[in-house]
């Protein structure tokens, strides 16, 4: 494969676009994330909706313009309500992420996020070991956290998106961004992200925003890259975990070309 830098500049235009445009994201998404993902949605410039309800996910994804299935905390009616969303989704055109969150730490879980897969996501975003256990490969984990570097999960990631149709992206300390038949990677980011529960929560949710202004490929580079540049430079004053996600809304609010242009660094692979 031949790498090449893939300009800063796009990823802003794709920012700024989203602060422009303020997509209605619709979000069905764990216990545990909602309040630091509409937070996060809301700073960037996008606007969150947490519905859940089988009986409205329908009629509220009809006024949206993405959606963000995540299986973080998984019922029986979630799950129904999921499905329905995501089948509307694809009648009405509009982009929707998966996040397999967990997928192989149980039965029950792996065979949820692998029904959902099957239902064509725009865009897949998960961990390392999410990702290898989705494409049907051992993943590793340790409950919702990945074992596994996510080089590890390259291969796993291409065949999941040629077999899915999704652009698959990979978060770890390097992302990867995978749609069969390229790969493009996303450094940046800082230690002290994934030490604070919901930020990768809140990741699939930009990921979504970004996928209701661009086409999937650039809309998950474009959300790696800005998350990632947020995470950079809210650790450069945070106090500690527990801060890093009031001070990632914070970074993300005042985000602009410089911060994005030396705190990450984006690499397209062709082949």
């Amino acid at each position: 494969m031949t790498a090449h830098a893939i300009a800063i500049d796009t990823v802003y235009a794709a920012l700024e676009d989203l602060r422009a445009r303020r997509p209605l994201v619709h979000n069905i998404t764990n216990f545990v994330a909602m309040g630091v993902s509409a937070n996060i949605l809301l700073a960037l410039g996008a606007s969150p909706a947490m519905v859940h309800a089988l009986e409205e996910v329908e009629d509220f994804l009809a006024i949206s313009d993405a959606l963000c299935i995540n299986i973080g905390t998984l019922s029986p009616p979630w799950v129904e309500a999921m499905h329905a969303a995501a089948v509307k989704a694809n009648t009405l055109g509009k982009p929707w992420v998966l996040d397999p969150v967990g997928c192989g730490a149980t039965p029950y879980r792996t065979k949820a996020a692998a029904a959902l897969a099957a239902l064509k996501p725009t865009i897949i975003r998960g961990n390392a070991s999410e990702i290898l256990s989705l494409a049907g490969e051992t993943g590793g984990g340790k409950g919702v956290d990945s074992t596994a570097r996510a080089g590890d999960a390259v291969s796993a990631a291409t065949a999941l998106a040629k077999r899915t149709g999704a652009v698959v992206a990979i978060t770890g300390a390097v992302d990867y961004v995978c749609d069969g038949a390229s790969l493009a990677d996303i450094h940046g980011g800082h230690e002290l992200m994934p030490l604070s529960t919901a930020l990768g929560c809140s990741l699939s949710a930009v990921t979504a925003a970004f996928a209701a202004v661009r086409p999937p490929r650039e809309a998950a580079i474009a959300a790696l890259a800005v998350f990632a540049a947020g995470g950079s430079a809210a650790a450069e004053n945070a106090r500690g975990p527990g801060h890093l996600p009031a001070d990632m809304c914070d970074a993300l609010y005042r985000m602009d070309r410089a911060t994005l242009a030396r705190s990450v660094r984006l690499l397209d692979s062709t082949g």
